[in-house]
């Protein structure tokens, strides 16, 4: 996507493409309004009212920016928050009736970048959107290789050479969307419990050692000699592409 040089008189950043938004809600009438007026502003719009439809809308179109409701009728919307950051840092506002500051801090913790509470201002929401869609830049493909694996972080989806593709757990796929969305870089113990398992687990170590044992049993091709999967003895863990 191309630096922007302006807004034009629609209410949209000026830009070599139509900026995509993905809208995340259940309500079908919100999801219909924001849609048509966000169209009419020249986005490309794609829409899901629920957690799972989201990420495999994302996955096949990677969006520019999500808006995200919290309250979804079958994943909690942090947890759609978490799963989006393991392989993507495209913005996300969330869109909530829930106004409590620690439903806004676990929003902002996961990885949204702005919280619009329900009701709202249309300005307003508009206003945010522009904002974050003047930083963005072209998508990624939310796929990586681990061993015989290709693994597609977007619909966790695992693909095997040999047609034998192992089943994660939801806390197996958190770790591994967390580490591949860094590669190269060190995520430390700490980090990796508090952002799977939450505040107050940062002593945890030993639940790390074991989902990482079995993310290399089920990944790597000599899981006592780990390529990708990488241990820092006492600091952390690394994804090796």
């Amino acid at each position: 996507m191309g630096t922007p040089t302006g807004d034009d008189p629609a209410g949209r950043p000026a830009t070599d493409r139509a900026a995509r938004v993905l809208v995340v809600d259940d309500e079908p009438q919100l999801l219909r309004a924001l849609r048509i007026n966000l169209a009419a502003r020249h986005y490309d719009v794609d829409t899901a009212d629920d957690g799972e439809s989201a990420l495999r809308t994302a996955a096949a179109r990677p969006p520019d920016l999500v808006v995200l409701d919290l309250g979804l009728p079958d994943l909690d919307g942090v947890d759609v928050i978490r799963a989006l950051r393991g392989w993507t840092p495209v913005p996300i506002i969330v869109l909530s009736g829930r106004a409590g500051s620690s439903d806004k801090v676990h929003a902002l913790d996961a990885g949204a970048d702005d919280y619009v509470t329900k009701p709202f201002s249309l300005d307003e929401l508009l206003a945010r959107i522009r904002a974050v869609t003047r930083r963005v830049g072209p998508a990624e493909t939310p796929t990586v290789t681990i061993g015989r694996h290709r693994v597609d972080l977007g619909d966790r989806t695992i693909v095997a050479a040999d047609g034998d593709a192992p089943h994660l757990t939801r806390t197996e796929w958190q770790l591994l969307e967390i580490l591949c969305a860094h590669p190269g870089k060190l995520i430390t113990q700490t980090s990796l419990l508090q952002r799977v398992w939450g505040p107050g687990y940062e002593t945890q170590t030993h639940y790390l050692r074991q989902y990482m044992a079995h993310l290399r049993r089920k990944l790597e091709d000599d899981p006592a000699r780990p390529r990708h999967l990488l241990t820092e003895p006492g600091m952390g863990y690394r994804f090796a592409p």
